[in-house]
């Protein structure tokens, strides 16, 4: 059959009046019931799903739900429901709205915790649903897990999300500011049913947008214009550069973390892009609900180690073999234990379970906070030694700061090469910022946690972009990226409201949204720091006039930002010892 009749044929089905349809699709020799569902949601949408349960079981299952915007449905889909049903229970995958079968419009994050809702709710209503629903997933199909709790429905006994996303907070912004990699994703999931593959591996393509913005001088919000395709979401997406109702409505937000009681495991990696997004709920949810029973897993991996099996090696760096854990295998132990009265996972020991790097050894805590029983603080020292500065621990009598310039309309120049990959690096970038250096350590350390700290800095602006590293020199000379962050000084204080800087007048911008590491520091190594003014052409540029950054061009450029960096500004690092 052609795939315009087959189309016409879907959107003819589509438009029945009903709560479900459904469109056998397993062969006469299989061993599963898979079935094409078409759900409606009160709003009077469809949302495209498949379901898979054992050909000829009548005994009513847990159902395992995986609610997504990636439509893989050729195989990988199908093959991930099976599993479900080779575990005893019922699989299905849901599409957010638009996507697959559906012919909704495509709107990223807006709809899923509504839709997810209404999903399970027809989950539960079915004969070979015994009541109750558990979910898992990584990146987006975790994001729609803590959309589904946002308004807890009964059936939903326990979520394991893996690197969560969590829009308006690490993505498509960070801190506040944009990072272009979210430009090309949009096409891939919006621009039609199933995913825009050519778009979005057309890598040529999108440098070249990216190296004609950052050479034009345009705003940032002219990007689809120099891509010559307009790109809604994006601009959509621009149009709350704060974390501001149109975020807090995906999520739950603030005292509605409270509500959810349900058990949950948290999976993710320290070099996962997307850490922020994930632990953010974490940590709200212990925030407002204390007693929650939630559970952390983390180590070596990144976005998508962490969703499976983990690797040998992660961006140069070969990690303790007691690292490589099977994700799915201990999801379905956690279900188990959830559903059917199994043993809790035996990684679990306690409410944070990570992996110590170096140690080849896991070890657990009672909460983030109890990883660490030591804090170094070190102050941005002005003293210089050789080419760099000194992480003094000492606070600083006499307050100085060190002078940077920063030249917007100049394009040949690029400020904060600070992103990990690769993770170890035989060098330090030199070309602009400023790099701080401790003391050989005297015994060996484990760094566990998030590090913070406060910049006191005056610039002659209203707003900055920094970037801000810690890595470890080895005694042979090797740099390891050991945590980083992005921010924007005007959303330091409250992500939900910009406050913009006083030009000429001292300023304090604390930090602590930083990614968290656990890995063993050998005596003999030092610790680094560097500091950056953000000026590339991976996000937008801040030039400081107050206005929306992406609203900003070359023609705000008039004269160079200046930063004193004061010494008084420092950073806590916590540590096991």
């Amino acid at each position: 059959m052609k795939p315009l009749i087959i189309y016409l044929l879907i959107m003819a089905v589509s438009c029945i009046p009903s709560k479900e349809k459904y469109v056998k699709t397993d062969s006469k020799n299989s061993k599963y019931d898979i079935q094409d569902v078409m759900i409606q949601t009160k709003d009077g949408a469809y949302i495209s799903g498949i379901v898979a349960k054992l050909k000829g079981e009548e005994l009513a299952k847990p159902v395992i739900l995986q609610f997504t915007i990636y439509v893989r449905d050729k195989g990988r889909d199908l093959e991930s429901i099976k599993k479900s049903v080779d575990k005893g229970y019922v699989g299905i995958i849901a599409y957010s709205r638009g996507k697959r079968h559906s012919t909704e419009k495509i709107w990223p994050y807006e709809h899923d915790g509504k839709d997810c809702y209404d999903v399970i709710n027809w989950i539960s209503k079915q004969k070979w649903c015994d009541g109750r629903v558990g979910m898992y997933g990584g990146s987006y199909n975790g994001f729609t897990q803590w959309a589904a709790t946002k308004k807890l429905h009964p059936a939903l006994k326990t979520i394991v999300p893996y690197v969560a996303n969590r829009p308006g907070m690490g993505l498509p912004t960070e801190n506040g500011i944009f990072v272009n990699p979210n430009y090309s994703w949009s096409l891939y999931v919006g621009s039609h049913q199933y995913m825009d593959t050519l778009s979005y591996y057309d890598g040529q393509r999108f440098r070249a947008m990216q190296n004609s913005w950052w050479n034009s001088g345009a705003a940032f919000n002219k990007l689809d214009s120099i891509d010559g395709t307009p790109n809604r979401m994006f601009q959509r997406w621009l149009n709350h550069p704060s974390y501001d109702d149109y975020w807090q409505n995906m999520t739950p937000y603030q005292n509605e973390f409270a509500q959810i009681n349900i058990p949950i495991l948290t999976i993710d990696g320290y070099f996962n892009d997307s850490q922020n997004s994930s632990l953010s709920y974490l940590r709200d949810h212990y925030k407002y609900n204390p007693n929650a029973n939630h559970y952390l897993i983390i180590g070596p991996y990144n976005h998508f180690g962490a969703q499976y099996k983990g690797a040998e090696t992660v961006s140069g760096y070969t990690v303790d073999h007691d690292a490589l854990i099977d994700t799915e295998q201990i999801t379905y132990e956690w279900f188990d234990y959830i559903f059917m009265g199994g043993k809790k996972p035996i990684i679990l020991k306690d409410k944070i379970n990570y992996q110590v790097m170096g140690l080849n050894e896991w070890r657990s805590a009672s909460s983030l906070d109890e990883m660490s029983n030591q804090t170094l603080k070190f102050y941005l020292s002005n003293e210089k030694s050789e080419d760099v500065y000194t992480l003094e621990p000492k606070e600083p009598k006499e307050f100085k700061f060190l002078l940077q310039e920063v030249d917007f309309s100049n394009r040949d120049i690029w400020n904060n090469d600070t992103y990990p990959d690769p993770l170890m690096r035989d060098y330090r970038d030199m070309n602009n910022g400023f790099n701080f250096v401790s003391e050989e350590l005297e015994e060996s350390i484990i760094i566990n946690g998030s590090f913070l700290g406060k910049l006191n800095v005056k610039i002659n602006k209203k707003d900055f972009d920094f970037g801000l590293a810690l890595y470890e020199l080895m005694p042979d000379g090797t740099y390891f990226n050991l945590s980083h962050i992005l921010g924007r000084a005007s959303y330091a204080k409250d992500i939900s409201h910009r406050n913009l800087l006083r030009p000429n007048e001292k300023e304090s911008i604390p930090f602590s949204n930083t990614r968290l590491i656990s890995k063993k520091i050998n005596k003999g190594s030092k610790l680094m720091v560097h500091i950056n003014v953000n000026k590339n052409p991976f996000s937008d540029l801040n030039y400081g006039t107050g206005k929306e950054p992406s609203e900003e061009s070359i023609v705000d450029a008039k004269y160079p930002l200046t930063v004193k960096w004061y010494n008084s500004s420092y950073v806590e690092i916590p540590i096991w010892k």
